[in-house]
């Protein structure tokens, strides 16, 4: 027996800016999740039904849709390039929810391009809660262009919003990498939790650098499948 799919409308999609697409969709009924989880999606046209690519949900779990935030790679000529040609009324198969990254208490949120977006869910979560003191999120990215979703983060964290570009310099942010500099010039706090997503190589050299800084192993979280 295959595990269960669902097959959800597209209600909307929205560019977020050059390459990142917001996508909502139906919700089917009983199908819920936590904040920081995701599922794995296909596009239900001939040849694609079977692709299925991990995507985070960035909405709340009792809102009434799906919401995804989605980095597209025209360049791979695969599933989120096919995305970008997705609209509104067209068929998506979601598949089961899983694991991926959870809130254990107030903490420093690290991410790397669309390795914001579990982090997305649970900020609006704490947020709902009135728990998001306390709480900051770096944002890294290569250039200005790539960021994203920057109006609603900034409303909701203010000042413990830092955006960070590794390939441009600007007036606006500052330049670099989250390396070992970077997070003791940034935090003074290493007791807190750190929550980490973006690319592998990149979450190693963070975690290795933490651990170097004296953040216990059980304060670092880390997405997990």
């Amino acid at each position: 027996m295959g595990k269960k799919k669902y097959f959800v409308k597209v209600k909307s999609i929205t560019a977020l800016n050059h390459d990142v697409l917001e996508i909502i969709t139906e919700k089917p009924e009983g199908y819920d999740f936590r904040p920081g989880q995701a599922t794995e999606m296909a596009i239900n046209k001939k040849g694609w039904e079977d692709e299925n690519r991990p995507f985070t949900f960035t909405n709340l779990p009792e809102e009434d849709h799906l919401e995804f935030v989605i980095k597209t790679y025209p360049s791979h000529d695969g599933v989120t390039d096919e995305l970008l040609s997705v609209k509104a009324g067209d068929e998506l198969i979601l598949n089961e929810v899983f694991g991926a990254i959870e809130y254990r208490g107030k903490g420093a949120f690290l991410a790397g391009g669309s390795g914001v977006t579990p982090f997305i869910a649970i900020l609006k979560s704490l947020e709902a809660k009135k728990k998001l003191s306390g709480n900051s999120l770096v944002f890294a990215n290569k250039k200005k262009e790539d960021i994203f979703l920057k109006d609603t983060l900034e409303r909701m964290l203010g000042r413990k919003y830092i955006n960070l570009l590794s390939d441009e310099s600007t007036d606006e942010y500052p330049k670099g990498h989250i390396d070992k500099d970077f997070l003791q010039n940034t935090f003074s706090d290493f007791n807190q939790y750190f929550y980490l997503c973006g690319p592998p190589e990149m979450m190693d050299e963070i975690i290795s650098d933490l651990k170097d800084l004296g953040v216990a192993e059980k304060n670092i979280v880390v997405e997990e499948y």
